[in-house]
């Protein structure tokens, strides 16, 4: 059954409901995973889709309880708003850890692209006013560096994102002020230690390659556990950015399934 959206109170603030949509396949445990998962966008699509996300459905077959936030709608796209957005989801996600999964599930939040963005500043949030909830991040090919200036971006005009995501970042961000901030743009973080687990993916031929296997490295660095996958180039990566499945799917879902394990043990 395909998953529906429906709207839910975060709290309650006179905020606007956010919408949600759960993804469940037929391979769920008895404690399994939860992943709060965000999508990308470049922070300029605002409308939310009816159709499933290829990362969402695939992390549901594999035995997660997947929970797909738009953080857009009602924020639409702006700092600060996002993080709060998906901070509450978060929250929300945590509150029914027992009623969706067990008291042993983990939570886990992922997202690609804009949405690893965010993904990233909720794992610092969480770190900061939820300590030892969160129990690992995911991000695929994170778009965290509002510079745009590494070797690997030189690449996006190939694919035809430069000024896409130019424009996504300005307007994300949209004061000078916010470029700093440590939960808008986390490679400008300076304190990583204490955040959550994290399972890092990009590719040879990412545009966001640099950006993403340098905050893998910051984070090791802190003391925080990394699994890291780089798929070859040409293997279709990419294509996140237009939202398409491809046989990278499978192995990101088996480099899910290995994160999971590593954070049992």
């Amino acid at each position: 059954m395909a998953a529906q959206w429906e709207n839910i109170s975060l709290d309650r603030s006179e905020r606007p409901p956010l919408g949600v949509r759960l993804y469940e396949g037929p391979c769920r445990g008895k404690a399994p995973p939860l992943v709060l998962y965000l999508r990308g966008g470049s922070f300029l699509d605002v409308e939310r889709e009816e159709r499933e996300r290829p990362i969402a459905r695939a992390l549901a077959e594999a035995g997660a309880v997947v929970l797909e936030a738009d953080y857009s709608s009602q924020s639409q796209n702006a700092f600060p708003k996002v993080l709060d957005y998906a901070f509450g989801a978060l929250n929300c996600l945590s509150s029914r850890r027992k009623q969706l999964g067990g008291a042993k599930s983990l939570l886990l939040v992922a997202g690609e692209e804009a949405g690893g963005n965010v993904a990233a500043g909720v794992a610092l949030k969480a770190r900061d006013l939820l300590p030892g909830e969160l129990d690992g991040q995911i991000l695929l090919s994170p778009m965290i560096d509002p510079m745009m200036a590494t070797t690997s971006f030189r690449q996006a005009d190939s694919i035809g994102m430069r000024e896409r995501w130019s424009d996504g970042w300005a307007h994300y961000l949209a004061s000078a002020r916010n470029f700093f901030h440590p939960y808008a743009a986390p490679c400008q973080c300076t304190r990583l230690s204490g955040v959550a687990p994290a399972l890092i993916v990009t590719a040879e031929d990412d545009p966001l390659r640099d950006e993403t296997v340098g905050y893998a490295t910051r984070l090791r660095a802190a003391g925080v556990p990394v699994r890291q996958h780089i798929f070859p180039a040409d293997f279709g990566w990419t294509g996140i950015y237009n939202e398409e499945s491809g046989e990278w799917l499978d192995v990101l879902c088996r480099q899910f399934a290995g994160f999971v394990q590593d954070l049992k043990h």
